[in-house]
């Protein structure tokens, strides 16, 4: 997944590409009647190691991203945040 985020744009930091921040969490569902879910049974809670990847991605290409994210994840119903981070002064 990460690949096809960086293929989309995400991930850039300067002189630096593939840039990401990873840690392994535990994360907690109960698909209804509607879902269709990648892991579980409906009515069922579930209880899943899960990785949180973060990944700077520029406005030109948000877009992108997202829809690399819905292509490439394989959950129905893929969980991201985005956050608009402000760029640094250049260093003196």
């Amino acid at each position: 997944m990460k690949n096809a985020l960086f293929a989309a744009g995400a991930g850039s930091l300067g002189a630096y590409r593939q840039c990401s921040w990873e840690c392994l969490g535990t994360g907690q569902f109960m698909p209804n009647e509607s879902a269709n879910p990648y892991i579980g049974r409906t009515g069922v809670i579930e209880r899943v190691s899960e990785w949180r990847v973060e990944m700077l991605v520029p406005d030109s290409t948000v877009d992108a991203v997202k829809e690399a994210l819905y292509l490439a994840h394989p959950y129905e119903e893929p969980a991201f945040d985005l956050f608009v981070v402000e760029e640094p002064s250049p260093r003196s």
